[in-house]
């Protein structure tokens, strides 16, 4: 009897664009060999170059991760699913003394304050303690975007005294469609700006403690040290990763949630006898290969609901009420409106709260996540926009190749272009002339430049990247065209 294998968003593309999967298998291994047989494209996702799991891709039978059980040799019932979960761009209960600050310090409410929060005050899991625990709480939310926005939004409305916002950002018009802390007069503006002044307005009697600034390895103790708990909004590995093992070291329960397409999950992390991100996913992903919802897109709606899961665990955590999700993960697809849970473990081997760390400060993340900075990426395989339009414009023999999706090429496009989306480039190389000038693009260059990579591996030599992609060409050399 075939076993459901559930194919998560991101891999879907090297799936057939199938949400689950039937294969045949009497283990985990088999039955992922089989599917990676059926969908070849779907190996190096999974495997690395010596056959093994990538240690970014968790394996899960029904509920429970197969590290902790017989890894791919763990035997399949008829009736056992298999569950993909990648890195997405990852319980006990919390005592209430270990987050805020205690029962003494808990100020009183004003007569004011005991109208605003009436319908907290007559719940037996809130009630007057448990609001003036709230009033003393400090949380600090990193980013302001899609997932900072709707749980910054209730926890001001819940009450939490201080609320701290890490951003550097300005609120751009494509924000718009999920970050509802911002308007549209708001464009242009610094993201701290505008939701200090969102919030103040929710509620007058919040804290807001703005951080300009980006959370580095040199800034992060500093300014996480001083609140009791903290939200993850972050929307890339090297932050995410940062956050994580700043929480661990410092003691501080991480709320986690990420968002891709119509996909989220939320847990919570770095708690006590909790398990942190790392022990989910002890590395990163290659740089490019998992895509960012600027390149994957995300229902606009999507961070409110993962969003408000995480201000619901914040405020669970402060009244120690209730069973959080630490130790568990959990997943929500929009499309088919289904929520499902996963079991998670404190990994003892984890380089930073295992049983013998040896992570003791904060490293480099961004060399860690494989990050380089825009200076350090160009390269000889790289064409700046201005070069190109001189090239066409002398009617130089080019083939513009386009590797984004239908639905941007839809959108905007550098005249002359041939689409092939990124995911169908290996079965449709011999479309191209090996021969010719070939330059390569997609939204920001990202894509592109995997594209370059494949495509100089197959033989092409005169093969090029567009830095910047077609956001540059459309700002510097068609702004009449739209930017998404």
């Amino acid at each position: 009897m075939p076993t459901t294998v559930f194919i998560p968003t991101p891999l879907r593309p090297y799936a057939n664009k199938s949400a689950r999967v039937e294969v045949e298998g009497r283990t985990v291994g088999e039955a992922l060999d089989n599917l990676t047989r059926t969908h070849d494209r779907l190996r190096e996702h999974l495997y690395n170059e010596n056959g093994k799991l990538r240690s970014f891709v968790n394996v899960y039978v029904n509920d429970s991760d197969i590290r902790y059980l017989e890894k791919e040799d763990t035997p399949l019932k008829p009736e056992d699913t298999i569950t993909i979960v990648p890195s997405v761009a990852g319980g006990g209960e919390q005592t209430p003394s270990s987050v805020g600050t205690g029962e003494g310090a808990c100020p009183p409410l004003t007569n004011e304050e005991i109208r605003r929060y009436s319908r907290h005050l007559i719940m037996p899991e809130v009630g007057l303690e448990g609001q003036r625990k709230l009033k003393a709480a400090r949380v600090l939310c990193i980013g302001a975007g899609g997932l900072g926005s709707p749980a910054t939004l209730y926890l001001a409305a819940a009450g939490v005294g201080t609320i701290g916002l890490v951003d550097f950002d300005v609120v751009d018009f494509s924000n718009l469609q999920r970050q509802i802390l911002h308007s549209t007069a708001d464009v242009g503006r610094p993201k701290l700006e505008s939701a200090a002044e969102r919030l103040t307005g929710i509620n007058p009697g919040v804290r807001i403690e703005t951080h300009e600034a980006a959370l580095n390895s040199s800034n992060a103790l500093e300014i996480l040290q001083n609140y009791d708990v903290i939200v993850d909004g972050t929307d890339n590995f090297p932050t995410r990763y940062l956050v994580n093992d700043a929480c661990v070291l410092l003691g501080k329960p991480n709320v986690y949630g990420s968002i891709f397409r119509f996909e989220g999950q939320a847990s919570i992390f770095a708690a006590p006898d909790g398990p942190c991100y790392r022990c989910l996913y002890a590395e990163p992903p290659p740089p490019g290969l998992v895509p960012s919802c600027a390149e994957g897109g995300v229902l606009g709606v999507l961070p409110g609901i993962i969003g408000t899961i995480q201000a619901t665990e914040t405020i669970k955590l402060i009244l120690g009420a209730g069973e959080t999700l630490v130790g568990r993960l959990l997943l929500f697809d929009a499309l088919r409106m289904q929520f499902r849970e996963l079991k998670l473990r404190r990994d003892p081997d984890c380089p930073i709260c295992g049983e013998h760390p040896t992570i003791h400060e904060l490293i480099d993340y961004e060399q860690f996540c494989g990050v380089r900075h825009d200076a350090d990426v160009a390269s000889a395989a790289d064409i700046m926009v201005d070069e190109l339009k001189e090239k066409l414009d002398r009617g130089d023999d080019l083939l513009i190749l386009d590797v984004r999706e239908p639905l941007e090429y839809q959108i905007n496009r550098i005249a002359g272009s041939i689409l092939i989306p990124l995911g169908e480039l290996p079965e449709r190389v011999q479309e191209l002339d090996a021969a010719r000038d070939i330059v390569v693009h997609c939204k920001s260059g990202g894509r592109s430049a995997r594209a370059v990579e494949f495509l100089k591996g197959a033989g092409f030599r005169r093969v090029r990247n567009l830095k910047g992609g077609i956001v540059q060409w459309v700002a510097r050399i068609d702004p009449s065209q739209p930017v998404y």
